[in-house]
Order: C-alpha cells, then sequence, then structure tokens
C-alpha cells in the first residue's frame, strides 16, 4: 500500500522518500559585546563542509556598538587561523525616506571590493541607536568545492543611522579560489556587536 502526498508518492512497499531541500540547523551563536563572530568547521559542533551545497546565515536582530558602522564578513580556508582569502564583490541598495518623498535604487561603488583579503561589507551605516539593528540573511555556495570559486549573495535590513532611511542592502561576490574555506567571520568595521544573533543553516539538493 502506498502513501500518497499531493500527488506524490512518499512511501511504497517499505521505502520512504525524503525531501532533501529542507534547511537543517546547524548553530545558533548570540552576541554579546562580541568584536568577532566565526563559525568554524569542526569547531563547537559547526559543520561547514561538503555536508551541504549551500549554507545560509540568518542575521537577527544585530545591534550595533557603534553608530554609523557595517557589518563586513571574511573567509578562511585554515579553520580559521587567517581569514585572508580574496574576495571580489559588489553592492547596491534600495533605500526609501519616512514620508516616502526621496526613495531611490542604485550601485553603491564605495562598499564593493576588486579583491580584499581583508574584509567586504554586507550593509552599510546602520544605526546604534536602542531601537536601531540590522536583519537579512547570506547565502555561501559549495564551500567545500575543488573546482570552481565559492560564491556568496546577502540581503539585509537596516535603518540609515541618521537619515531614518529604510535601507534593503544587497552585496554579492565570490572567494577567489578552488580551495576549500572551511569558516567564516563577521564583525563590524568599528565597534562590536553589541547583541542580536546569527544562525547557520545548511541546505541539501532538492
Amino acid at each position: 500500500m502506498a502513501i500518497i502526498s499531493n500527488a506524490t508518492t512518499i512511501a511504497d512497499a517499505g521505502s520512504f522518500s525524503v525531501h532533501l531541500g529542507a534547511m537543517t540547523l546547524i548553530k545558533t551563536i548570540t552576541a554579546s559585546n562580541s568584536s568577532t563572530i566565526s563559525f568554524v568547521h569542526g569547531s563547537s559542533s559547526v559543520v561547514l563542509n561538503n555536508t551541504y551545497p549551500i549554507y545560509m546565515f540568518k542575521f537577527l536582530n544585530l545591534h550595533c556598538q557603534t553608530d554609523d558602522s557595517d557589518l563586513m564578513i571574511s573567509f578562511s580556508k585554515d579553520a580559521g587561523s587567517n581569514y585572508n582569502r580574496t574576495i571580489t564583490s559588489t553592492f547596491f541598495q534600495a533605500y526609501n525616506t519616512p514620508g516616502a518623498t526621496t526613495g531611490q535604487l542604485g550601485y553603491l561603488g564605495t562598499k564593493d571590493s576588486g579583491s580584499s583579503t581583508t574584509t567586504v561589507p554586507l550593509e552599510h551605516s546602520v544605526g546604534n541607536a536602542n531601537d536601531e539593528s540590522c536583519s537579512g540573511h547570506m547565502f555561501l555556495y559549495n564551500p567545500s568545492g575543488s573546482v570552481h570559486m565559492k560564491n556568496f549573495t546577502s540581503r539585509i535590513a537596516i535603518k540609515h543611522h541618521t537619515q531614518g532611511n529604510s535601507q534593503d542592502c544587497f552585496s554579492a561576490g565570490y572567494i577567489r579560489e578552488s580551495e576549500d574555506i572551511d569558516a567564516v567571520r563577521f564583525n563590524k568595521n568599528q565597534g562590536n556587536i553589541d547583541s542580536g544573533v546569527i544562525k547557520l543553516y545548511g541546505i541539501k539538493d532538492s
């Protein structure tokens, strides 16, 4: 006897089929005046290898210590001993002011990178007032592949530190090498991450 759901057979004669596209929560890190937040494969139950072809980081209400700061990212291939992988990235944003008077969409060349071996930004100029924070997500694709460069994309919502703009920040790039990436680090370009949560998920092929 078969079990059928939405016209799809999920069990038949003892066999069972599991949908492989679901997200698996790997690690949750809560910031507390943190200078950096790192996810290192093999450390503190973190998985960041060929177990999953796609990894997603979720940023939940990251509150910065210093006004007008950016959330930055860097990558390592030696389990976090050095976060110095070369990144090429681009950045654009949409924004709208209170009252919807000066909304705009545009490329922000000052926030992209042709060849950075340190960090690149994922958002731009968030405020540090008690009610200000940033939230969003970032995808990292096939970090353990041995053929292609490693791509990432992100989208983060913030409130601008002075203008009160609602900003939708988009960043994308690649790590310019075919070696494994086994650690990812987040930090602010100035000050610490005062509070908030970053979650790491693995996504199986669908």
